[in-house]
């Protein structure tokens, strides 16, 4: 081995060393992270760290993509199993629910409360789209189905988001209200994750998985994937 090459594994190993201790103070300080916290739980100066992420908020980037990825992951193998539309659209949604439990940190890093001053990069946009994009090929496959009516028109400024979004995904000839209906499950599939995840269910709601996938059935079929 080179001196080179040395020289980058330990880089690299140094890198993931910080991340795993970033990680768990997210556990227990949520995204109120520092870098001297970090180095403090590493036993080094906080300066050793800039070598390696010149700021608390490239470690968070970090720390955000890493996440975005590891629950995309866990979307796609779900999407990749076997089964009909709207079975696969149920197995996406209870790969995000188990892996936002099994994470809860990483989970509340991604959809939590904004972390005070950190805007994230343009990079971390096509990891964080993954689940939806997901959701719309599957239901790009079953585009026959009509889905449940909506009691209301889409409104023409929606729309016209809808219709850019479409665009820049390369789907053009994808209809807007389609979109709509995939964007009604994924905001209501987050939402009632994020319900469970940060204890909004306590004392409300005991059979959690089954109030779940009951709720996501409905949104297969709003969004034109009948399980039945």
């Amino acid at each position: 081995m080179t001196a080179s090459s040395l020289r980058a594994r330990v880089r690299t190993e140094m890198i993931e060393e910080i991340k795993a201790v970033a990680r768990a103070r997210l556990a227990t300080d949520g995204a109120n992270l520092s870098l001297r916290g970090v180095a403090r739980d590493l036993g080094v100066v906080a300066s050793a760290l800039y070598r390696y992420f010149p700021s608390r908020d490239d470690l968070l980037t970090a720390l955000i993509t890493e996440a975005y990825e590891a629950l995309g992951a866990a979307a796609t193998t779900a999407a990749a199993a076997p089964g009909r539309p709207g079975e696969r659209w149920l197995a996406i949604c209870h790969a995000v629910r188990d892996w936002a439990l099994a994470h809860p940190a990483e989970y509340g890093l991604l959809y939590g409360s904004p972390v005070p001053g950190y805007a994230a990069p343009p990079t971390t946009i096509a990891p964080a789209a993954t689940v939806i994009m997901l959701l719309v090929g599957i239901v790009l496959e079953a585009d026959d189905q009509p889905g449940l009516p909506l009691p209301v028109p889409l409104p023409a400024p929606v729309a016209a988001d809808l219709r850019r979004l479409i665009a820049a995904q390369g789907r053009g000839t994808m209809p807007e209200e389609l979109l709509n209906r995939v964007f009604v499950g994924w905001t209501h599939l987050f939402g009632l994750v994020s319900f469970e995840v940060f204890g909004r269910l306590t004392d409300m709601v005991d059979a959690r998985r089954d109030y779940f996938e009951h709720h996501m059935t409905l949104m297969a079929g709003l969004a034109g994937l009948p399980l039945t």
